[in-house]
Order: structure tokens, then C-alpha cells, then sequence
């Protein structure tokens, strides 16, 4: 079913709606290029009609000018919830919100809640009423139902329900997620300390913005930017794409060198260049293996400071015994292309790769859920470009010890 439109208007014409479309499946900066030519007007209408947070992002990124002189063509409701929503960081709830519609005092009567709403529907989509002090505090909120079967002269303040349920502006949308799931409203009020109404937010938008975090995860963990989606210009893609692609080449040179420490035991024993592919690729999935599971873990709010040793000691676990049963396979497969190429000492070779495999899942499968938190704990996304960070740290570990044993061992 199509969701209801969050802005307070009608439905977009056809060339405002299709061009709101197209700003919601770009990065934001590209939502302004194709936003900068048109009047402020018609730029408020479209921001009013895409998602909350999508719409907040691209007004920010249009020169402080322009960004005035749009928000002064926007409503005064909707102009001071722009401004509003600004103040909070991103990834909260206060980011997601629409200005608080149908408000109501305690006093009026349901007659008078009923015609004043036949206005607010004409501007906005309203599910709930809300009932709040002089001072914009909530009391209660207004059921539909309950209005439609009061009596026409009864006070709001008897049909409200009183306390309900709210939200704090400061709060993650992973945390508030939680705090949901099993509630289902449609409509959720936002309130600060002092339990003032401060904005709304819809059930489907939390939802919606934890589906595009989870969405990108995959993407960030090889250094592809949250902004980046299918529409993106390729320069635009280029640009967000090519530094981690630099990145990624220097920390390569890291796993060469140790390679190049070790040239004379490679070109002792040829054998060992057929296996460090193996070895690197092996070690390198077993770490992502532990990466997914661990940003998997702190998206759904699992993971928290005290439940980390747990995880580590799980993982410590895994790395070992993966490494044990795959490096049994590993040795044997190493045993057979020693004895076919007559390379020395077969049986020693194949003992170098079975000890090899171990450390180095051992280390990748740590080193796949310390760096996530290590990562976050120094205040950066855990998910950012960790895939390129565990890869490093898995290549360098696997084949310098692969390479360090052989030469211990076999030479």
C-alpha cells in the first residue's frame, strides 16, 4: 500500500512528483543540482513531499543564501521545523521529524476539535490529535474513534489518553527502533526534557531510515560512501569511491612488503607462491565473516560495552577451530603439490600451511570483530571502510606467518 505523503499539501503534479523521486534516489548533493534552477517555492513544495531526513540533508547542502531564501518561502510551521531539525545530529530521531499538526487544549470541546480538524486535513495528513499546555507541553493524544463517538460538547481533556507514549529528539533511530517494534503506531510525538512537543514522526520513516542504514553497511565496509545509490552520477561515484580505492592500494603495499621481506624463502621453496592466494583469501573471508556478524550485532543494538569480551572469546574461538578443520584441508592439498612438483620436504610443508591457516584465522576472525568496535570506540562509523582495515591487517598477519614458519621450518 502507498504510504501517506509527509508533507502538509496536496499531492505533488506530475513533473514536481517525478523530480521528487529522483532527489530521494540520489546522494544530496546531486538532489541540489537538480533542485538549484527551480523557484523556491516549488523547492519547499518538493523537500515538504520526500523523506524527512533526505529533505534535511539536501537543504543543507545548498549555499547559506539560497538555503535562506528557501526557507523563507517554506511555511512558518514548516520553516521552523527545518530549523529545528538542524539542531539535533544525524542519525537521530530529531531528524526525522514534521512539525506537530492538530493541536488541541484540554478545554475545547469535541465540536470544536471536529471543525477545526476539517481545516488540518485540508493542509496535512492527521492521524492523531494532540493535546497540549499553554507552554506547547503534551497531556494526551486524540484517538479518531474516540472523537467520532464523544459526546459533541464533552472537553477534549476527558476523551484524551493521557501519558502517552513519546520519543526524545537526542535519541538514535537504532535505539528508538527497539523501543517500537512492538507498538506499531502510525504517528509517534517527539518530545524534549521539559515534555514539550517538539515534532512528529512517522512509524514507516523510523523503519525506512534503519532499512537504509542497514542497506549501506555493505557498502561502507569496502569504502562506498551512505550517500552513494544507483542514480549517482559516476563522477560523483568516482569521487566517493576513488580515495578508498587509494587507501586500500597503500595498505596492499603493507602485505607486499612483507612478501618481499621473505623473497629469498619464495625462491627457495616455489611451492609457497601457489598457496599464499589461498591463504589470504581463506583468512580474509573468515574475518569478514566476523565484520558482518559484529556490525550486524551493534545495528541491532546487541552489542553493547559490557557484552564485548563475549563476543571476542567467541570469535577467538571460531578462528581456531575453522582454522584447524581448513587447514587440515589446506595441508593435505599442500602435501599433494609439494609430492607432484618434488618440491623438499613435503610433509613439512604441508605442517607449515596446517599451522599457518590456524594463526592466521585465528587473527582475521579477532581482528574482524575488534576493529568495528575499535573504530567506534574513536568515534567513527564501525561500519566505514572496516572490510579494507580487517583485509590489511588479515593479509599482512596470515602471509608474513606463512612465510616466517616456512623459513623457520622447512628451510
Amino acid at each position: 500500500m502507498e504510504q501517506p505523503s509527509l508533507s502538509s499539501g496536496p499531492t505533488l503534479a506530475a513533473p514536481l512528483g517525478a523530480l521528487a523521486v529522483a532527489v530521494e534516489q540520489r546522494a544530496p548533493s546531486d538532489g541540489v543540482r537538480l533542485l538549484r534552477d527551480l523557484r523556491n517555492p516549488e523547492i519547499v513544495e518538493i523537500l515538504s513531499h520526500i523523506h524527512p531526513a533526505i529533505a534535511l540533508s539536501v537543504l543543507l547542502k545548498f549555499p547559506e543564501d539560497r538555503r535562506s531564501e528557501i526557507l523563507n518561502a517554506a511555511p512558518a510551521d514548516r520553516r521552523e521545523q527545518w530549523s529545528r531539525n538542524q539542531a539535533y545530529p544525524e542519525g537521530s530521531v530529531g531528524r526525522l521529524m514534521d512539525a506537530p499538526t492538530a493541536l488541541f487544549s484540554p478545554d475545547a470541546t469535541v465540536r470544536e476539535a471536529v471543525a477545526q480538524l476539517r481545516e488540518y486535513v485540508k493542509r496535512a495528513f492527521v492521524t492523531y490529535g494532540y493535546v497540549t499546555d499553554p507552554k506547547g507541553r503534551l497531556l494526551g493524544v486524540l484517538v479518531m474513534r474516540d472523537l467520532l463517538l464523544a459526546d459533541p460538547h464533552q472537553p477534549l481533556g476527558d476523551i484524551m489518553l493521557c501519558d502517552p507514549f513519546c520519543l526524545s529528539p537526542d535519541m538514535p533511530v537504532i535505539d528508538v527502533v527497539h523501543e517500537v517494534l512492538h507498538r506499531h503506531y502510525p504517528v509517534y510525538p517527539v518530545c524534549d526534557e521539559q515534555k514539550r512537543l517538539v515534532g512528529l514522526v512517522r512509524g514507516y520513516v523510523l523503519f525506512e531510515e534503519q532499512t537504509f542504514e542497514i542497506s549501506a553497511q555493505a557498502g561502507l565496509m569496502v569504502g562506498v560512501e551512505q550517500e552513494e545509490r544507483i542514480a549517482t552520477p559516476w563522477w560523483t561515484s568516482l569521487r566517493f569511491r576513488h580515495p578508498w580505492l587509494q587507501f586500500n592500494l597503500l595498505t596492499a603495499f603493507l602485505a607486499a612488503a612483507v612478501v618481499g621481506i621473505f623473497e629469498e624463502t619464495i625462491s627457495q621453496v616455489v611451492a609457497l607462491a601457489a598457496f599464499l592466494p589461498v591463504l589470504a583469501g581463506q583468512s580474509g573471508n573468515t574475518g569478514c565473516q566476523a565484520l558482518a556478524v559484529t556490525l550486524r550485532g551493534m545495528t541491532l543494538g546487541e552489542l553493547r560495552t559490557p557484552n564485548t569480551r563475549p563476543l571476542i572469546i567467541k570469535e577467538t574461538w571460531l578462528g581456531l577451530l575453522n582454522g584447524t578443520f581448513v587447514g587440515i584441508t589446506a595441508g593435505i592439498g599442500m602435501y599433494i603439490y609439494a609430492v607432484l612438483h618434488h618440491s623438499h620436504n613435503p610433509l613439512m610443508l604441508a605442517v607449515v600451511v596446517f599451522l599457518a591457516m590456524i594463526g592466521s584465522c585465528f587473527v582475521s576472525s579477532v581482528c574482524g570483530a575488534f576493529v568495528p568496535m575499535a573504530l567506534k570506540r574513536f568515534g567513527a562509523d564501525p561500519a566505514t571502510a572496516s572490510s579494507i582495515f580487517v583485509t590489511t591487517a588479515t593479509d599482512v598477519a596470515s602471509m608474513g606467518l606463512f612465510l616466517w614458519l616456512a623459513s623457520s621450518l622447512v628451510l
